[in-house]
């Protein structure tokens, strides 16, 4: 089922949750993708979500419950670059290419606990956990 409208525009009933309390440009590279990927795929629902969030990852990162614009463009984890056949882990939505301070700064905002103590892998694991919490906290609202 596509996810744009006859004109376009994502059909926010049919949009994840995250990516409805998110900006439209985030909105749009997932629909247009996932309604290319739906088709490219001869109608592979999940392989379509996984390619159109392969897309949002490459310009937005999950902080919190929503997705925000990130400083460069790029693949967020080794799974993004890798593409559709990689074991590699993913690090749901965190740029864990990102700098550590940059991670840090996420941290804070998050209130994640022990981040000053933490490598920069441990704190790619802690924004995870963080932006889970709060994307299920949003989801009871």
């Amino acid at each position: 089922m596509p996810k744009t409208t006859k004109s376009g525009k994502p059909k926010q009933d049919e949009l994840p949750s995250t990516l409805q309390r998110s900006d439209p440009k985030a909105q749009a590279t997932f629909t247009k993708t996932y309604d290319s990927a739906i088709e490219t795929y001869d109608g592979d629902e999940q392989a379509a979500h996984r390619v159109a969030f392969a897309a949002v990852k490459h310009t937005h990162e999950k902080v919190g419950d929503h997705w925000e614009p990130k400083e460069e463009y790029g693949p967020s984890d080794d799974r993004a670059e890798g593409g559709l056949g990689t074991d590699a882990p993913t690090a749901g939505g965190v740029d864990a290419h990102a700098s550590k301070k940059h991670l840090y700064e996420l941290a804070t905002r998050l209130g994640v606990s022990g981040r000053s103590r933490m490598s920069k892998d441990e704190l790619v694991e802690a924004l995870q956990r963080a932006n889970n919490r709060e994307s299920a906290r949003a989801r009871k609202k």
